[in-house]
């Protein structure tokens, strides 16, 4: 089975089109600071064009549950994924203040993999795995070592969604899908010509990488 894909980083209305007509299944845009940052009127319009079923999912950083919940309302989001490198009570207060989806980022530098590690993957609805780069939250473009982090997650992961991202690319994804059999793969600067300008052409030919991946399996 193909992985789902999610584009983030969104931030022109065409590009959010392109990515639901290219059958994503995730649509996400960023609250949570850097280049892509949006406010909720903004990403309110980088949706207005979107039909189908794709699902909308807003980044957020350290902000209050009560906050997150009222953005996430305003936007109509149906995932609220937490970076800054959240812990599980944080999780557990977000559910608490907002009722759909919560996912949590797992930054994964050097070494072994965050004491957060097992206690996120048993309290949020999925665990994105991202690449840790100090002064910066996401969307660097690095890719993380997906064969070395196969066996400590399978040892962690249980029933847990994993999407994975950094640096993925459509030269690479296949890789990353092929090591860790993820749920969903999630790009953000793989498909851009520039900060928050997604490439066509980059979006789809990653899609279409994505799609042989789960034919040919």
């Amino acid at each position: 089975m193909a992985a789902e894909i999610k584009f983030c980083g969104l931030t022109r209305p065409e590009d959010a089109v392109v990515a639901a007509a290219l059958g994503a299944a995730y649509l996400g845009v960023i609250f949570a600071g850097g280049p892509r940052l949006l406010d909720a009127d903004g990403a309110r319009r980088v949706f207005a064009g979107v039909t189908g079923p794709a699902r909308r999912v807003g980044v957020f950083a350290a902000d209050a549950p009560a906050a997150i919940a009222d953005v996430a309302s305003a936007v109509a989001l149906d995932v609220v994924q937490l970076h800054g490198d959240p812990d599980p009570g944080q999780v557990d207060e977000v559910r608490r203040a907002w009722g759909g989806d919560v996912w949590a980022v797992l930054r994964i530098g050097p070494g072994p993999l965050p004491a957060s590690a097992g206690p996120l993957f048993r309290a949020a609805d999925a665990v994105v795995l991202d690449a840790k780069v100090s002064g910066r939250l996401g969307g660097t473009g690095v890719a993380l070592d997906w064969l070395a982090l196969r066996a400590p997650l399978e040892r962690l992961r249980g029933d847990t969604r994993l999407v994975v991202a950094g640096g993925l690319t459509p030269a690479n994804v296949t890789e990353a899908i092929g090591a860790l059999a993820p749920a969903a793969v999630d790009v953000s600067s793989g498909v851009e010509s520039a900060p928050g300008i997604k490439d066509h052409a980059r979006m789809r030919a990653f899609a279409d990488a994505v799609r042989l991946w789960g034919a040919a399996g």
